[in-house]
């Protein structure tokens, strides 16, 4: 297993979190072609290009959306 340093958490969040969410929405999209053969082929070029897009977005967005949840929600 890779040890990773903590201060890094950030970043391996990100890339996991995008990875699964493009993973499950390029399946999604891919389901029409489910009867073609080709499912496998189109679900990997729509999650490359998917993922290589929204890894810089959650990356740099992430930290402000924290922000914004801790902002508009309170401690009980």
């Amino acid at each position: 297993m890779l040890r990773i340093p903590r201060r890094y958490s950030h970043f391996v969040f990100g890339i996991l979190q995008s990875g699964l969410t493009c993973a499950i929405a390029a399946a999604i999209a891919s389901y029409p072609l489910l009867n073609t053969g080709r499912v496998l082929t189109y679900w990997l070029q729509a999650w490359s290009l998917s993922w290589l897009i929204m890894l810089p977005v959650v990356l740099f967005a992430a930290p402000g959306i924290r922000r914004l949840s801790l902002a508009v929600t309170t401690q009980e």
